[in-house]
């Protein structure tokens, strides 16, 4: 696949699972479980993506196993070990008005006021609730990098097509 600027990784192969071609999969889905309902996917493999298509899965333990069409012993899945998955953007489900997925926040500007804090470079998953990620960048206000939970308390307003995150949050934090 030569474009694949619209891909979203949904999770990564970990291993081989028994003789007949199965996978293990890290799911970076919420639930892990609805990384089943992609079908239709892509797998790196080096710096290549490749169309997939899942057969057959399930939950298995903390992850899922996945039979990939055309993957049908062992030597087949272990070649996929460390390999991501990823689908089109555009197959993703729509979300609420006020929910986002991860990769549309990361490379907002974060605004308190009128003072310029930096880019939201990634986020992070802690178990209480999700955190930004907020790095310098041009016209910020200092060169720290900042870590802001995602909680209505402290992210007023998101403005995707202004590129924008209104927050409340003390700049010397």
């Amino acid at each position: 696949m030569d474009n694949t600027d619209n891909l979203l990784v949904i999770g990564v192969i970990t291993s081989a699972y028994g003789v007949k071609g199965w996978v293990k999969v890290k799911s970076f889905t919420q639930p892990e479980a609805n990384f089943l309902d992609y079908t239709d996917c892509f797998i790196q493999s080096g710096k290549q993506w490749r169309a997939a298509k899942i057969e057959q899965g399930r939950e298995h333990g903390k992850g899922i196993a996945v039979k990939f069409v055309g993957v049908d012993d062992r030597n087949a899945s272990e070649a996929l070990a460390k390999c991501e998955v990823a689908v089109p953007a555009q197959s993703l489900p729509e979300l609420d008005e006020e929910d986002f997925y991860w990769h549309q926040l990361e490379g907002l500007e974060v605004w308190v006021g009128d003072k310029l804090l930096g880019r939201v470079s990634h986020l992070l998953e802690t178990g209480a609730n999700d955190v930004l990620v907020v790095r310098a960048c041009q016209g910020s206000m200092d060169k720290r990098e900042r870590l802001l939970p995602y909680r209505p308390e402290v992210i007023l307003r998101v403005d995707l097509e202004a590129g924008r995150i209104e927050a409340e949050w003390d700049p010397e934090f």
